[in-house]
């Protein structure tokens, strides 16, 4: 089995439609490619919401410590966590108004791909939001 990726058009139409993206694993360091990336789709017109139990706020949001904790819908969940994390993130994520599931480049699970796909959702893995934001304006 393998991951098949939406097309470039299609992830491109998705993230036209999308306002809310939380980010699980967003760190409050400048340096970090969570923060540049989130801060590059903040700049874009993107709300962000931090979830990150480590850190206060980030980007000047309020970080939540889990998805559940976030209030309404969200449009895409990108996930900047370590590949071994995605199974229980997965689970958590089926219990949260969102329908596209999302992992930065070197995050990829088959199994949690097929699981959410299975279940309905539109699953991204291994590739960066941001470059595929860029390439699809």
């Amino acid at each position: 089995m393998s991951i098949e990726n939406p097309s470039r058009t299609e992830i491109g139409k998705m993230l036209k439609q999308a306002k809310r993206i939380a980010v699980v694993g967003l760190s409050d360091k400048p340096n970090r490619t969570s923060y540049m990336v989130s801060e590059a789709m903040q700049k874009s017109g993107y709300e962000i919401i931090p979830v990150n139990p480590k850190v206060k706020e980030v980007l000047g949001v309020k970080a939540v410590a889990s998805l559940a904790e976030i209030e309404g819908k969200v449009d895409i969940v990108n996930v900047f966590r370590r590949s071994e994390y995605l199974p229980s993130l997965a689970s958590e994520f089926q219990n949260i108004d969102c329908p596209i599931f999302w992992t930065q480049l070197g995050v990829v699970d088959e199994d949690v791909f097929q699981q959410l796909s299975d279940a309905g959702y539109t699953v991204i893995m291994d590739r960066c939001i941001k470059v595929e934001h860029a390439l699809t304006k």
